[in-house]
């Protein structure tokens, strides 16, 4: 990513959370960043893409980790705490991005929300199959429902925006870490809990 790109996303996310997503113009981002609207157009086709991008990137990066882990991990246990804990790590990385995404997301163009949402259906599903597969080989509680599970895990990490400070008394590898050991005690078959978690810590 270029510097000037980086450099109009980082502007455009501290004037979204601070005055809206239309209480911003392309002149202000462009006068906030010290360049021109040609510069602005030479990357972006429109403040509405700019938005698309800013939803884009932490949830491609959740895709891109999900699917290392998928690529790594043979046990489902192993696979579902890589998948935990690099979700809990986006709320730290891009944590203006996911500010700005639950403010302004109402207002994405309905092509680019389509993009979003396929991305998090499909960051869903990946879940959902991790969890299948811990049920299929033994590791995890056979009175699992694959839907439910998935959508309290997901409901669980998503809340995580509303109160993590990267100056809080846990560092966001700690937080990961709790998630990791309060999702696992409750999906794990019992008979097999102590061994799996001494894998996983």
């Amino acid at each position: 990513m270029t510097g000037l790109r980086q450099r109009i996303i980082q502007s455009s996310l501290l004037l979204f959370e601070q005055n809206g997503f239309h209480g911003v113009t392309v002149k202000q981002i462009v006068e906030n960043v010290g360049t021109s609207k040609g510069g602005f157009y030479h990357h972006f086709s429109s403040k509405d893409e700019l938005l698309f991008v800013i939803h884009d990137t932490f949830i491609s990066y959740v895709l891109e980790k999900a699917s290392v882990a998928n690529a790594i991990h043979t046990s489902p246990t192993l696979k579902l705490r890589a998948i935990i804990k690099d979700f809990v790590k986006v709320f730290d990385l891009y944590k203006p991005h996911i500010s700005v995404f639950y403010q302004e997301n109402i207002y994405l163009k309905p092509h680019y929300a389509k993009l979003i949402n396929e991305k998090r259906d499909t960051y869903k599903k990946m879940i959902m199959q991790a969890i299948k597969d811990g049920k299929k080989a033994g590791e995890f509680r056979q009175d699992l429902s694959v839907e439910i599970t998935s959508m309290a895990i997901l409901g669980m990490v998503n809340w995580t925006y509303k109160w993590y400070k990267q100056s809080g008394e846990k560092s966001i590898n700690e937080i990961g870490d709790i998630f990791v050991d309060l999702i696992l005690r409750a999906v794990l078959e019992k008979e097999s809990e102590k061994v799996s978690l001494e894998k996983v810590f």
